[in-house]
């Protein structure tokens, strides 16, 4: 299954935040739309991934004192991207080797989505589910 198809499936709708939006608000947003991540955006480009998990160890190691600072303090910069072309078990293979959840999706450079590990694992059981129908319509045809 194509990256595109997920998208289709789930909206391509995509949550960002400013660098200098505070862990605070970031977190707001997270609970405001039931999410894990945001995209961090700068003039237009995906400067970073913001996620829940950024925040916990953060938090650790600073305390609620945390909660004032910028996004960009706490973000994960190198980020793992990848493209409508891209296929669901290529990404698989992506998000386990680089240990994300959560992957911008590009095309020409634009950001056009957003996939997590959840987004992936219901594909696979849509498409599973659809070869077993196949399978018994198959089995019981004869």
């Amino acid at each position: 299954m194509l990256i595109a198809e997920i998208l289709r499936n789930k909206g391509s709708a995509v949550v960002s935040v400013s660098p200098r939006e505070t862990v605070a608000g970031l977190l707001t947003l997270l609970a405001r739309h039931n999410i894990g991540a945001v995209v961090v955006m700068r003039d237009g480009a995906v400067a970073g991934v913001a996620s829940e998990r950024d925040i916990v160890r953060a938090l650790d190691e600073r305390g609620t004192t945390l909660l004032e600072a910028p996004v960009s303090e706490i973000m994960t910069s190198v980020v793992v991207t990848c493209t409508t072309d891209d296929t669901a078990d290529t990404l698989t293979v992506l998000m386990t080797e680089n240990r994300v959840r959560h992957v911008p999706v590009l095309d020409g450079g634009t950001l056009v989505g957003i996939v997590s590990i959840g987004d992936v694992v219901k594909s696979r059981i849509s498409q599973l589910e659809q070869e077993r129908s196949q399978l018994e319509a198959y089995i019981t045809q004869g």
